[in-house]
This record gives C-alpha cells, sequence and structure tokens, in this order.
C-alpha cells in the first residue's frame, strides 16, 4: 500500500472512533444522570422506566432540521397535514423528518467518495459531480418516498376496515345509542381489528368530551386520515345532524357504497394480473420453457448434421 492510502486510512480509523467516542458520550447512562432523573421525574405505577435516547436523538437533531425547515406557517401547511395523515402528530416529528433529509443529503456523497477513495476508481470529473449530485438528491427525498408510504399504508387500512366500522355503528345507532356513544363504542371493538381506525375514533371521542362540537370533531377526523371515504362520512353525517334525518339510513347507504367501492377495486386488481404476469412470463418463464423443450432437438440435430459437414471437410 502507499503512503497515502495509509494515511487515509488512519484518517478514517480516527474519525470514526472520534464519532463512536461522541456517540457513547451523549447515548451512555451515567449512573448520576439516571439517578437525577428518577428523582425528579419518578417511576411509573409498575416500575417500568421511560428511555431517554428518544429526547437525545431530538437534541442532537434540531440543528440539523434548521438547515431545511422550511419557514412560514407550520401549522396551516401542507406538509403537516401529510403528517398527521402518516400518524405522526409528535411535537418533534417535523425535526426528526429534516435532521434526516439533512443527514442524508451530506452521508449518501460522503459515502460515494469514500467508496471512489477507497476502490481506487478512476474518476471523471463531471460525470463524479453528476453521480455526487444525484446521490444527494436520493438523500433529500428518501424521506418523503417513507412518508407516503406510510400515508398510503395507513390510508388503504382505514379503507379496508372502515365498512366494518359503519357497520358496527349502524347496528349500535339502531339499539338506540346516540352518536357520540356509538363512536366511542365502535372505536372500543375495533381496538382488534384495526387500532389504527380505533386511535382515530378514540381521538373523536377525545375532542367531543373536551368541548368541541360534533361538526368540528368530525371534520378532524377527516383531516386526520385523509381518506375520502372518511370525507364524504364526515359531510353526510353533519348534513344528517343539520336537516334531521335518520342517521341508521345514511349510514346503511354509506356501507353498502363502500362495499360495493372495494369490490370494484379488487375486480380491478385481479383484472390487471395477466398484464402484469406477461413480462416475467416473456422475459423469464418462456426463455426456459423454450430452452428445455428445443434444447435436446438443436442437440439431436447437432448431431445428425455433423457427420455430413465434417466428411464434407
Amino acid at each position: 500500500m502507499s503512503p497515502a492510502q495509509i494515511g487515509f486510512l488512519i484518517l478514517v480509523f480516527a474519525a470514526t472512533c472520534l464519532v463512536a467516542l461522541i456517540v457513547l458520550m451523549q447515548f451512555g447512562h451515567s449512573p448520576v444522570q439516571e439517578r437525577l432523573r428518577q428523582l425528579t421525574e419518578g417511576h411509573t405505577e409498575d416500575g417500568e422506566e421511560q428511555p431517554g435516547w428518544i429526547e437525545r436523538i431530538i437534541e442532537l437533531s434540531s440543528p440539523l432540521a434548521k438547515l431545511s425547515l422550511p419557514s412560514g406557517d407550520w401549522e396551516n401547511s401542507r406538509l403537516r397535514i401529510h403528517f398527521m395523515n402518516a400518524g405522526y402528530r409528535s411535537a418533534s416529528a417535523p425535526a426528526l423528518f429534516f435532521a434526516a433529509k439533512t443527514v442524508l443529503t451530506f452521508v449518501l456523497p460522503g459515502l460515494v467518495m469514500l467508496y471512489a477513495a477507497l476502490r481506487g476508481v478512476a474518476v471523471v470529473p463531471n460525470l463524479f459531480l453528476a453521480l455526487l449530485v444525484f446521490a444527494a438528491a436520493i438523500g433529500y427525498f428518501l424521506p418523503n418516498v417513507f412518508l407516503a408510504r406510510r400515508i398510503g399504508t395507513r390510508k388503504q387500512e382505514i379503507f379496508e376496515h372502515f365498512p366494518d366500522a359503519i357497520d358496527l355503528m349502524t347496528v349500535c345507532v339502531e339499539a338506540g345509542l346516540g352518536l357520540d356513544a356509538a363512536l366511542a363504542r365502535v372505536g372500543e371493538e375495533m381496538g382488534l381489528a384495526s387500532p389504527i381506525l380505533a386511535e382515530e375514533l378514540h381521538l373523536v371521542n377525545l375532542e367531543l368530551r373536551a368541548g368541541a362540537t360534533r361538526e368540528r370533531a368530525l371534520r378532524n377526523l377527516a383531516l386526520r386520515t385523509g381518506v375520502e371515504e372518511v370525507d364524504m362520512l364526515v359531510a353526510m353525517l353533519v348534513q344528517s345532524d343539520r336537516f334531521g334525518t335518520s342517521v341508521a339510513t345514511a349510514l346503511r347507504v354509506h356501507s353498502e357504497s363502500l362495499r360495493s367501492k372495494r369490490r370494484l377495486q379488487a375486480e380491478e386488481k385481479a383484472a390487471k394480473i395477466p398484464v402484469k404476469l406477461l413480462f416475467p412470463t416473456i422475459f423469464f418463464i418462456f426463455p426456459s420453457m423454450l430452452l428445455v423443450l428445443l434444447g435436446p432437438a438443436f442437440i439431436n440435430i447437432y448431431r445428425v448434421w455433423r457427420p455430413s459437414m465434417t466428411g464434407s471437410k
């Protein structure tokens, strides 16, 4: 190895030891600090201690989050609605999200440069600069992809279990319960089937207990979930409450429409299966079948024609 490579390895080793030392100092458990925290915060009833490493991460990520945190009214921003749709309601979620964007924007190009230096790759300046910019763009938009996937998964689960919740609500209303009591009961019963939907209904009940109007609590439910079917149900319940129509009939009609929509979506996905299987069949399965079926025939043809070809020579 050349002296430059040895010096580079020593530099990487020193940087790694420094980072490990900082991590141990920040996240290591100090007996004195743990005892002071126990005296100030106290214990839970079952003796379980709350870990403090999450608070440490938030404190460390706050300065990094300021580099990419957008300016403006956060309460009315579209990104805040995305966080609510993903189920992240903590005040530290924006700091962690934008800190991850900042760290990944610089870490991925650094990994590319480290790989090129260790492997001794011949670097073309323009191509290497474009690769660094591409890696930085991937690191910057990777948290957005994770957030969008989280939102899609959460919306799909709410949509799949929402007709069952409406059926339970219809039974509760027809049994004589009020709409508020029916929401509370459905939230308890849906805890096993869909914890996400049960949590949203529980938040509606908490808002109603806190003194919010039924319309405002239902509007907030539609805003938090971001599901179109929930928004339609909220609009229908608000209209039924205003005009005094039957809530049970409206719930039954909406439940039937949701089931029809879910069945149509299932049929649509089933109809797309042959088209999706076409490309794997052509590029992976068909060549293997062609080799198995026509391989012996080509071998026999070669054995038959080989003597005549050698005799002619």
